[in-house]
């Protein structure tokens, strides 16, 4: 089944899209560009929009907790729904809404939808101003235009999904007003709709004062002072950063060009940045509120207060973002906004959830709200199974911190590569290396090579950028980029580096641990690999790291273990198809090669997979005697690289002599030589 993320197109695609859906507005659908009449149903339109903005299959008893309060036949309610939405998305030859087990997905290929534009830019390059301004366009109003939806789940998907695009849309202005020139005298159309979009965000005010300084409009820009304190007043929100922010751009103006009008040269203001001035060193922070449970549960509070602590721990030893301490969120907990609490303990981003429980079950609604603009950039269901409590809080535990780590991570590289390589900080440096990083290209691997080295150069205490910079040395040399030994020596350099700096940092066991591997010391990589999980038993690459040792030279049982767990941990890691392969490489230690077969296929099947997985995969098909499909790959391979055989897949990983063996034999039968 197609999944939204998987299979959206360009709206630049050569063949013009056959189904086009706009949710940047009131909800359109065409078909062959005929605009396609609706019927009225409020939860039809947003049944459509929680399909296609999902990233995945939504099973049925979600959908309908999210959409039915309380009808006397819910899944009734929801076929009925489906039948009338597939008469608006279906065609006589390609039916688009697909059921599989108790989910439902939708097909997008070949559409085009104006919310998936939007978030696709993070998956390519660096967006051009042409192509900021294009994605801008396609804002017609909020999602799903003035929409209403009754019942408390559906209006907080629906408010979250607003908040959501609007952060979107004042990222892509955001970025606008900073690159795009705009005559003097003038103020940008696109500075104007940030202000309208984000009243109170203060970049948005520093870049029109900005703007108005620039052109000797030091009156106006004091009139624009002034009335946006009283905007702020009347909201409750502070005016002190507005108000610094002024005083620090009045002191570079001439005393002269505040009475001599718009004619008299000023100096230049500060030169404008999307973020606030941050120290070298700076860490994004992240406070986790209290979780709250209802109040006729006391069960749950005491649950609640003790899951808080647990998540906050966890955070901690991850060790990648500035944690506030239990203490002083506990202390804010009660009868203060999540905005003001951001305020006083001085935090990028806000997490708070509502425990629940029912037989069987227990779920968290987590929400984290980026604090610098007041948007909620997630909000998720976090559920598991009941039947123990204890257990169920601990695996809570674990799907809340992956889910809040995951989300940050993807936040800071979005807002990375949306600015200037040159205005970046450590922090920045490191996250756009991040984002090169998991395209896992040589170009791109050498982009994040050089911001690595750039955020190790800004802050020499930065011990994940070290990890980083390991391992694009560490893809040098397994992908054959580089000379293999000497970027091993580079890699196992960085990791060193990465421990001086802080070595309860799991990332740099991590680090050390594939290092190592690469130099065959199997038992130093798998000592520094388990010290990583011990340091943090939510650390997904650690546990993934892990599993690919042990699957070549370790315990194979082990391996299939730790691939589970970085695989719960992180269920859309970009690491995916590394998870995956390393489960197929233990299974095909173990002699299971079925299930080898069926784990290094669905490795090869992740978009990003590199041609060592593709190996990983043919070869284990012609050991389940999959001979034809192993072929089909093993041609797949000599089509991107002619030259790779079984020795190059031998020299890239470390099996023992029997296994080395048997994988020889494999490769003669599907031509892999």
């Amino acid at each position: 089944m197609g999944t939204s993320a998987e299979v959206v197109k360009s709206a630049s695609s050569i063949t013009p899209p056959v189904l086009g859906i706009n949710l940047l507005g009131p909800l359109e659908v065409r078909r062959s560009g005929v605009l396609v009449a609706l019927p009225q149903s409020r939860k039809l339109r947003a049944l459509l929009a929680m399909l296609v903005v999902g990233p995945a299959p939504i099973g049925r008893g979600r959908l309908c907790d999210l959409l039915w309060d309380r009808p006397n036949d819910p899944r009734a309610e929801l076929r009925w729904h489906l039948s009338k939405l597939r008469r608006i998305v279906d065609s006589p030859d390609r039916p688009r809404l697909r059921s599989k087990d108790d989910a439902v997905g939708i097909d997008l290929d070949n559409c085009m939808v104006d919310a998936l534009e939007v978030l696709a830019i993070e998956k390519g390059d660096p967006p051009s101003v042409a192509r900021l301004i294009s994605l801008s366009d396609m804002f017609r109003g909020p999602f799903l235009g003035e929409l209403d939806l009754s019942g408390p789940p559906a209006e907080t998907w629906l408010t979250a999904q607003r908040r959501r695009f609007a952060a979107c849309h004042a990222s892509i202005l955001r970025t606008l007003v900073a690159t795009f020139p705009c005559q003097s005298g003038a103020v940008s159309p696109y500075l104007e709709r940030w202000l309208d979009l984000a009243p109170f965000e203060i970049d948005a005010h520093h870049a029109l004062l900005a703007r108005l300084i620039r052109d000797g409009r030091v009156a106006e820009a004091e009139a624009h002072v002034a009335s946006a304190e009283r905007l702020f007043l009347d909201e409750g929100v502070p005016t002190s950063a507005l108000r610094q922010s002024w005083n620090e751009m009045r002191r570079h103006v001439p005393a002269v060009a505040a009475v001599a009008g718009p004619a008299v040269p000023v100096a230049q203001p500060p030169p404008l940045s999307t973020d606030a001035p941050r120290s070298a060193a700076r860490r994004s922070a992240l406070a986790v509120m209290p979780f709250r449970a209802r109040h006729d549960d006391p069960v749950g509070r005491r649950l609640a207060k003790g899951l808080t602590g647990d998540v906050i721990t966890r955070l901690a030893k991850l060790r990648s973002l500035s944690i506030i301490a239990r203490g002083s969120v506990f202390a804010l907990a009660d009868g203060i906004t999540s905005k003001e609490a951001g305020r006083r303990l001085g935090v990028d981003y806000l997490a708070s959830g509502m425990l629940h429980r029912e037989a069987g079950r227990a779920w968290v609604d987590v929400e984290l709200v980026e604090t610098r603009s007041n948007t909620i950039v997630l909000a998720q269901v976090c559920e598991v199974p009941a039947a123990d409590l204890l257990d169920a809080v601990d695996e809570l535990g674990n799907r809340i911190v992956a889910t809040l780590t995951a989300e940050i991570e993807q936040a800071e590289r979005n807002r990375a590569i949306l600015r200037s390589p040159n205005s970046l900080d450590a922090w920045g440096a490191h996250h756009r290396g991040l984002w090169h990083m998991y395209r896992f290209t040589k170009a791109d691997n050498a982009q994040a090579q050089s911001l690595f080295a750039s955020a190790v150069a800004l802050d020499p205490t930065f011990s994940r950028a070290y990890a980083g910079l390991s391992f694009t040395h560490w893809q040098d040399a397994f992908q054959a980029w580089e000379d293999p030994v000497r970027s091993a020596d580079r890699a196992y350099a960085a990791a060193m580096e990465s421990l001086l700096a802080d070595e309860k940092d799991p990332a740099a066991h991590c680090a050390l641990g594939r290092a190592s591997w690469l130099r065959r010391s199997h038992d130093e990589a798998a000592t520094a690999l388990r010290r990583s999980v011990d340091l943090s038993p939510n650390f997904a690459l650690g546990h993934y790291s892990l599993a690919f040792v042990e699957a070549q030279t370790g315990d194979a049982e082990a391996a299939i273990a730790a691939s589970d767990t970085s695989r719960a941990l992180s269920p859309y890691d970009p690491m995916m198809f590394g998870m995956l392969g390393s489960r197929g490489l233990a299974h095909l230690r173990l002699g299971q090669y079925v299930e080898a077969a069926d784990w290094a296929t669905r490795a090869a099947a992740c978009p990003n997979a590199h041609i060592n997985i593709l190996g990983i995969a043919a070869l284990c098909l012609a050991m389940a005697d999959r001979i034809d499909e192993g072929r089909v790959f093993a041609a797949r391979i000599h089509a991107v690289q002619p030259g790779y055989g079984i020795n190059t897949f031998l020299g890239t990983f470390h099996f023992p002599p029997d296994i080395a063996r048997r994988l020889r034999l494999a490769a003669k039968r599907i031509s892999l030589t």
